[in-house]
């Protein structure tokens, strides 16, 4: 047996799998996200163990056997997130999550030196870490002082697991202080920002060992002490490796919290310009590029919360066949965008009502700017020299039929959906267990799903959906000034 264990934006995911990589059990516990401010986004790592916990409880007590079987456990997480510890390892205050804005005028300020993005291949995006550790610099100087070990969140949730101060390539890639084509930390843009590598975790590649379990909890759980620990992966690169998509050519559209096109490469191709990110993949010598929407699901969940209706009811309310795009347009910048905008400070938009838009315009709308945002991503991996043909879809929102209809129509390209299965973070966080206990080849581990079925792009409106993402891209600058 192999465990993958995801910490995600709302929960932490364990999943167990065998030696055919079947899925044999999962357990999830929630996590709180706080925010205080308008533009943060905080979590407290003790959280994040204690839903672990919660998980592994869960796995024990309804497969006792299968969990004691586990060789090799592999680690998932969402990325950039700045948790700062002391000489004891203690947490300083909570960690700022990936989605948290607040760190916009120090971003910017990194980013104008050019070291930044010639040796990262990226913007420095506010969500990054470093720019952060500015911020904490400039308003918690005393907190900052303290600061000895940077950890991403999921090497967190390592150094509890194993007492190891270790990450991995692509995860520490979206930190801004990675080199990414050389796959080391650079001293140059750790000193920019008055910080030293020895702050910094040790490095491995996601398919190799990163620590041992430590005895205690291996005693807690019924496992056996001293299991490895793969290096694993930041969320979006674990997935990829659960959707094979870890040769070039191959894509996926991740319908989460955030949205993420995620292309496989197998050379470094930055292109910082077109505010696409390009990462080091888990595996080695790979790397990948996506575009990312901060606002995905999130969208349609806050109109969720404004009518009182679930994800479910405001989808059926549409229909099963795709309509033409009406004359409200959704810019889903609830928190912000990255792609292509890299833009901080813009705020979402309904434009184009009148009083004959009710709940299903409204409803459209949100669906289609998602979809339009993931026609700016796919821009933005064009202009990077990345083309797609096809994409897979996976998370939680492409269990609407719907909105995978609006994605493809607006992409132009092809949508495929894995056969039913668990082909996520959690997936290829247990697969980088896998191989990092059997030292085992990544490419012949990492293969693709079968396609259940293939969503086309409808031909009929296609024209209608390029104009109104025409008019859909215009909007941008009409309301930057006034968001």
């Amino acid at each position: 047996m192999y465990l993958g264990i995801d910490l995600g934006t709302s929960s932490v995911k364990a999943l167990l799998i065998d030696a055919s990589q079947a899925a044999i059990a999962s357990a999830t516990a929630p996590v709180e996200l706080s925010r205080p401010h308008p533009g943060w986004s905080e979590q407290d790592p003790a959280d994040w163990i204690a839903a672990t916990e919660a998980t592994l409880d869960e796995l024990k007590a309804r497969h006792p056997a299968e969990l004691a079987a586990v060789k090799g456990i592999g680690l998932s997480g969402h990325m950039h997130g700045a948790t700062l510890l002391d000489a004891s390892d203690e947490v300083l205050r909570p960690c700022i999550m990936w989605n948290d804005t607040r760190s916009h005028a120090e971003a910017a300020k990194l980013d104008a030196d050019p070291r930044f993005r010639k040796i990262t291949g990226n913007i420095v995006f506010p969500g990054f870490t470093a720019p952060k550790l500015a911020w904490v610099r400039n308003n918690e100087p005393d907190v900052f002082a303290k600061v000895a070990m940077v950890l991403l969140p999921k090497d967190y949730l390592r150094l509890w697991l194993t007492g190891e101060h270790m990450s991995e390539m692509s995860d520490s890639a979206g930190t801004s202080w990675l080199d990414v084509a050389e796959r080391r930390w650079s001293r140059e843009l750790l000193e920019a920002t008055d910080l030293a590598e020895k702050q910094m975790p040790r490095l491995v590649e996601g398919t190799a060992p990163a620590g041992t379990l430590r005895a205690e909890l291996a005693s807690k759980w019924g496992l056996k002490p001293g299991i490895p620990v793969a290096g694993g992966a930041g969320d979006n690169a674990a997935s990829a490796c659960g959707m094979g998509t870890v040769k070039p050519g191959h894509a996926f559209a991740s319908l989460g919290t955030s949205g993420v096109l995620f292309a496989a490469n197998g050379s470094y191709l930055p292109n910082p310009a077109s505010a696409v990110h390009t990462f080091c993949h888990a595996l080695p010598d790979t790397w990948h590029q996506m575009g990312v929407i901060l606002s995905a699901t999130d969208s349609l969940n806050w109109l969720c919360e404004i009518t009182g209706r679930s994800a479910a009811e405001l989808t059926a309310e549409l229909g099963d066949s795709l309509k033409a795009p009406g004359g409200v347009t959704f810019l889903p910048y609830l928190s912000g965008e990255r792609t292509p905008h890299n833009d901080a400070a813009i705020r979402g938009s309904f434009t184009g009502l009148g009083h004959e838009a009710g709940r299903a315009t409204l409803t459209q709308a949100v669906l289609e700017g998602v979809a339009f945002a993931f026609r700016d991503s796919l821009e933005a991996l064009r202009a990077a020299g990345t083309e797609l043909s096809r994409v897979t879809a996976i998370g939680g929102g492409s269990r609407s039929r719907y909105w995978l209809q609006s994605i493809a129509t607006a992409l132009g390209v092809p949508v495929d959906i894995p056969a039913d299965g668990d082909f996520g973070a959690a997936f290829g966080a247990a697969r980088l267990g896998l191989i990092a206990a059997e030292k085992a080849d990544p490419l012949v581990v990492c293969t693709a799903p079968k396609t259940e079925e293939t969503i086309e792009p409808n031909r009929a409106l296609a024209a209608a959906y390029n104009d109104a993402y025409q008019r859909y891209r215009a909007l941008y600058p009409a309301i930057r000034g006034v968001s």
